[in-house]
C-alpha cells in the first residue's frame, strides 16, 4: 500500500502555486512545542510555511475579490481564504502571523525551515529572494513527512561593506542595532515621507536578489499597510509579512 505522505510537500507546493501561494519550507515539530492540535487527539508533527517569493504571487492577489472590495486587510483576508482551502484539501490546521493572540513565532519558524539571516531592516534575507519574500501562513500536519533540507549560507549583510540599507533610510529607522518601527511610521506619516510611501527606499537599496524586487504597486501597498496599522500592534517576531 502506498504511503499517503509520499510527495506531500511537492503536491502541496503545486496546489499552492495554482492558488497564488508558494511553499516556504518546513520542519518537524519537536516534542513539547506549544502548538495546537491539528484536530481532536492529533498533535502536530510537521509544520509547513506558505507565502510569497518576490513578485510572482502578487497578480493572484490583485485579481482576487478581496483586493477590490474596499474592506480592511485585503491581503490577510485573501491569505486566510487560500490557506484555509489548502488546509481543508490536505487535512491540516492553518496558522497565521496576524489576527492574534496567540502570536505565532513565524520568523523563528522561517529560520528553522530555511537558512535565513536577519538584516538591519529586521527582515530575514533569503539566499535566492533577498529581502523580497513574505510569510502569509502555515499548515500544521499530524503526519511526519519529508521536507526540503535546510541549506546553510553566509549572511550577505555581514560582508556588505557599504550598508546601503542604513545609508538610504531618510528616517534613520534602519540602524546597525536594528529596525525602529516608530521612527519609520512617523516619517511615513509626515510630508517628507512621500517617497517612502511609494516603497521602502532602504529595502530597495539592497544589492541582493534585485531581480526579485517588488513592483511599484506591491511596494506601495505594503508601505500603506504599515502607515495604516497601529504602532507595533504585532509582536516583532510575528511579522510574517516581512514588511518594514
Amino acid at each position: 500500500m502506498a504511503d499517503p505522505t509520499d510527495g506531500i510537500y511537492e503536491r502541496l507546493n503545486a496546489a499552492a502555486a495554482a492558488l497564488g501561494m508558494a511553499c516556504r519550507g518546513g520542519f518537524r515539530v519537536e516534542p513539547g512545542e506549544e502548538l495546537p492540535e491539528v484536530d481532536a487527539g492529533r498533535p502536530g508533527r510537521t509544520l509547513l510555511l506558505l507565502g510569497f517569493t518576490g513578485a510572482i504571487q502578487w497578480p493572484a492577489f490583485t485579481a482576487s475579490p478581496e483586493f477590490v472590495d474596499g474592506q480592511p486587510h485585503p491581503l490577510d483576508r485573501w491569505s486566510v481564504r487560500i490557506i484555509s482551502q489548502l488546509a481543508t484539501d490536505f487535512g491540516a490546521r492553518p496558522l497565521y502571523p496576524f489576527g492574534g493572540p496567540p502570536w505565532w513565532p513565524f520568523q523563528q519558524w522561517a529560520q528553522r525551515a530555511e537558512a535565513l539571516h536577519r538584516s538591519p531592516l529586521g527582515i530575514l534575507i533569503h539566499p535566492r529572494f533577498g529581502l523580497w519574500h513574505a510569510y502569509r501562513g502555515a499548515l500544521l500536519f499530524g503526519e511526519v513527512f519529508a521536507v526540503p533540507p535546510r541549506m546553510s549560507w553566509p549572511s550577505p549583510c555581514e560582508s556588505c561593506a557599504t550598508k546601503p540599507c542604513i545609508a538610504s533610510c531618510p528616517a534613520g529607522a534602519v540602524t546597525a542595532s536594528g529596525f525602529h518601527r516608530a521612527a519609520c511610521a512617523a516619517h511615513l506619516a509626515s510630508p517628507q515621507g512621500i517617497a517612502c510611501r511609494k516603497g521602502c527606499l532602504s529595502r530597495a537599496s539592497c544589492p541582493v536578489a534585485t531581480s526579485h524586487r517588488y513592483g511599484a504597486q506591491q511596494a506601495a501597498f505594503h508601505m500603506q499597510a504599515l502607515l495604516e496599522s497601529p504602532e507595533c500592534a504585532r509582536q516583532p517576531d510575528s511579522e510574517g509579512e516581512q514588511e518594514p
